[in-house]
């Protein structure tokens, strides 16, 4: 009894020393196949072979793929059924959480982003200008104005010009305390001294009864193309020069015509705006030189224009006075002779736009 319990141990631990050779002997293979699979290059033996049955399992895994995908839904479907109405108003909270924080956050980088073109528009012309927001609009079938949430009490006045990131709105007709009331330059009582930048061309860009832009007083003889870039011209003092005002969608001449009919598509639009800069200050290299001047001068039109601008301070200071066309004044009752003409931004013109008025 005592020799045969001796040979079954004998044997257990013959097996057991044997059964560990085939995991030793598969280990050692391991690290060798391993050690040749990373040394050898992507086109070697072992990543060929590995490249073939990728291959060829590849048709079997898509069919267990596509197997399995109802099963892993009806699994989703019943985990969303068995859910507690708890979980699912905790996560109906968290949804809604996540989208007001997506939707602020989008806000917040919109405005972001026109705050730094105002930046870049203020940085590119140099201006002294001081930010505002729109916080109201009137646009109907006599004005094409909007309110913004600043007035005297930030230093703003009337004729201080108005611009967005695009270009040129308008300008400041009325001031309050807190607020102001902009004209936009599509008003049809709206003029702004103007010029192309191409071809240096002059002309007067006024607002239109149907809210469109027409560069006036361009003779024919000038260079106007369409796809033209019409900027301000600084004559008068009113808008600094080289601000963006539009770009030319039309240009006609009819016979015997001395000047074009240029249509303009504007640059800025308040629409889609909310935040915008009121220049309240210009430079010397902001207005217009006295050759800018001279060739405005050099059409009657333009000789107007380049005067009526400077003019207009003057004409708002109380003094009783108007300067006629010959620069004379009016030394009657102190009305205004000329009571039947518009009041134009930087201009004064009568209603057929024919005659204009220094």
């Amino acid at each position: 009894m005592p020799r045969s319990s001796g040979r079954y141990k004998q044997t257990l631990t013959k097996r057991q020393s044997t059964g560990f050779r085939p995991l030793i002997a598969f280990c050692v293979i391991s690290l060798l196949v391993l050690t040749f699979y990373l040394r050898e290059g992507s086109t070697g033996p072992f990543h060929t072979l590995r490249a073939g049955v990728t291959t060829i399992t590849y048709p079997l895994r898509m069919v267990g793929s596509a197997v399995a995908t109802p099963f892993n839904a009806l699994g989703n479907i019943a985990g969303n059924l068995t859910a507690s109405e708890e979980t699912l108003a905790d996560l109906k909270a968290q949804n809604e959480e996540l989208t007001a924080q997506v939707a602020a956050l989008t806000e917040a980088q919109e405005t972001a982003d026109r705050l730094n073109k105002l930046l870049d528009l203020q940085d590119t012309y140099k201006l002294e200008s001081v930010a505002a927001r729109i916080i109201g609009t009137t646009g109907d079938a006599w004005t094409q104005t909007v309110t913004i949430d600043k007035g005297s009490l930030n230093g703003f006045d009337v004729n201080m010009p108005v611009t967005n990131s695009s270009g040129v709105i308008g300008q400041i007709i009325e001031v309050s305390p807190t607020s102001s009331v902009v004209r936009l330059i599509n008003d049809d009582s709206s003029g702004v001294s103007a010029l192309v930048q191409s071809s240096r061309a002059q002309g007067m860009l006024e607002g239109q009864p149907d809210g469109s832009l027409r560069l006036n007083y361009v003779p024919s003889d000038a260079q106007v193309e369409v796809g033209d870039i019409v900027v301000t011209s600084g004559i008068g003092g009113v808008y600094p020069k080289g601000l963006p005002l539009g770009r030319v969608s039309s240009v006609e001449k009819l016979d015997n015509d001395l000047y074009y009919t240029i249509v303009v598509e504007a640059a800025s639009s308040v629409e889609n705006q909310e935040e915008v800069l009121v220049i309240t200050s210009l430079t010397e290299e902001q207005t217009a030189t006295s050759e800018d001047i001279e060739a405005a001068n050099d059409n009657p039109e333009g000789e107007g224009a380049a005067s009526d601008e400077s003019s207009d301070s003057s004409d708002e200071s109380g003094d009783g006075t108007d300067d006629s066309a010959d620069g004379s004044t009016d030394e009657g009752t102190g009305d205004d002779e000329y009571s039947d003409e518009e009041y134009y931004d930087d201009t004064y013109y009568d209603e057929s736009y024919d005659e204009e008025v220094s």
